[in-house]
């Protein structure tokens, strides 16, 4: 009797809770109460409301008003410079202080010159995280090197030297066109031969086609490597107040977990039964893809030494060119090489995907060239290109290989060796 009262109690008690109901052994969310018997999104927005109200009562009040401070310090970069012809030099500038700044002055060499500066609201004051161009009237020489000053209306100086000037070719159908060329030959004609290997790859046993694709990880690896230092030694360049270290960081890790969502949601499909979201397609067209943002980078720095008339390629730097990016072929192929043959045309989507960028990359960089777009899409490369390198472990991991062998960690090791040794002729 008392167990009963003590239940019919508890009951009684409780009478106006929702029902609980489980999943699993978890508590679903009508089990949980409502807090302060509101509905949940009350609940959610109220930090928020409570936080615009203490901002609100900070702002009108004003209680460091009468506190001593200094003043900040004015920022002013310049990112870049243009030529457009012997008679003009652009300076491009970004303000990176928290107030605004006018610039009154501008020195060349020891003297000062006219100019005008464009893309500040039609006069000469940049607000906070403004660009602008400042376009002097100036007749340098190719190859002697240039000092030019910005001075501010406060009498801050900042200087910036042009290293061996010469003449940015504008915009024209036939720079596209080069670069159209120069992409195809650097990038979509290596990728494609690499791939050739396919029929070769296909015929290996199961332990040495796990070697070929420990080896296509150890490309990746030198890419994300490689392009890993690019990436900072460019966030040097881009204006301090788009925190560059910080957006590589970003770009990085958000594409690395992104790109491994999306595995994750392949997956799912896959255990579903959905024919497309086979899994070594899925990691062969995830291979072409990080090699793809790493051609898109090296696009950009192709077209963007063209607007900056910073490019010399010869025939041997092509070459060195191909020889680097025809290992990346088999690390495309290399994930389907173990089922059944894909159609066609997924082979030359792949080729695409992996070798097109260049392409394009040259387009961006010969017509809006910026460190900042720069530094974004080499970091963007490497988180895809470190998540391709984790979903390659677990590939051979499932297919019953050891990723720690001899025989791959040689492999590894060799991808690694090639790529620095491709790449040397390219620094060349």
């Amino acid at each position: 009797m008392r167990d009963d009262s003590l239940r019919s109690e508890t009951t009684t008690g409780d009478s106006n809770r929702p029902e609980a109901t489980t999943d699993g052994g978890v508590a679903t969310d009508r089990e949980r109460p409502r807090p302060f018997g509101l509905p949940r999104w009350v609940s959610a927005l109220l930090p928020l409301a409570l936080l615009a109200l203490v901002l609100g009562l900070f702002v009108f009040t004003s209680p460091l008003a009468g506190v001593q401070s200094g003043q900040p310090l004015p920022d002013v970069a310049v990112t870049h410079t243009t030529l457009p012809n012997d008679e003009t030099m652009v300076l491009h500038v970004t303000n990176n202080g928290p107030e605004s700044v006018t610039i009154s002055q501008v020195l060349v060499g020891e003297a000062y010159w006219n100019f005008r500066v464009e893309g500040a609201g039609g006069d000469r004051t940049l607000a906070p995280m403004e660009t602008a161009r400042v376009v002097v009237p100036y007749h340098w020489n190719p190859g002697w090197d240039l000092e030019a000053a910005l001075v501010l209306s406060d009498g801050a100086t900042f200087h910036h030297t042009i290293v061996a000037p010469s003449q940015t070719p504008g915009f024209s159908l036939d720079l596209l066109w080069t670069l159209a060329i120069i992409g195809l030959f650097v990038g979509v004609v290596p990728v494609a031969l690499g791939m050739a290997w396919f029929p070769y790859i296909q015929s290996m046993s199961d332990r040495w086609l796990h070697a070929v694709l420990v080896f296509a990880a150890g490309i990746l690896a030198f890419l994300a490597v490689d392009a890993g230092f690019e990436a900072l030694e460019l966030a040097e360049e881009v204006p301090s107040a788009f925190e560059g270290t910080a957006l590589v960081v970003l770009g990085a890790a958000g594409t690395f977990l992104l790109v491994q969502s999306m595995s994750a949601w392949r997956e799912r499909r896959s255990d579903a039964g959905v024919a497309w979201a086979n899994r070594g397609l899925w990691v062969a067209y995830l291979v072409a893809l990080g090699i793809g943002l790493h051609n898109l980078a090296e696009g950009l720095a192709i077209g963007s030494s063209f607007a900056l008339g910073r490019v010399s390629l010869g025939t041997f730097l092509v070459v060195g060119f191909m020889l680097h990016n025809v290992t990346e072929g088999p690390a495309v192929v290399a994930p389907v090489a173990s089922g059944e043959r894909p159609g066609w045309y997924h082979f030359v989507a792949l080729g695409l995907l992996a070798g097109a960028p260049v392409i394009l990359g040259g387009w961006i960089g010969s017509l809006a060239y910026s460190p900042t777009v720069g530094a974004l899409f080499l970091a963007v490369g490497v988180g895809a290109i470190a998540q391709v390198d984790w979903e390659i472990v677990r590939m051979v991991r499932s297919a019953g290989g050891r990723v720690a062998s001899a025989t791959n960690l040689l492999a590894f090791l060799g991808g690694l060796g090639i790529m620095y040794v491709t790449d040397l002729l390219v620094a060349l």
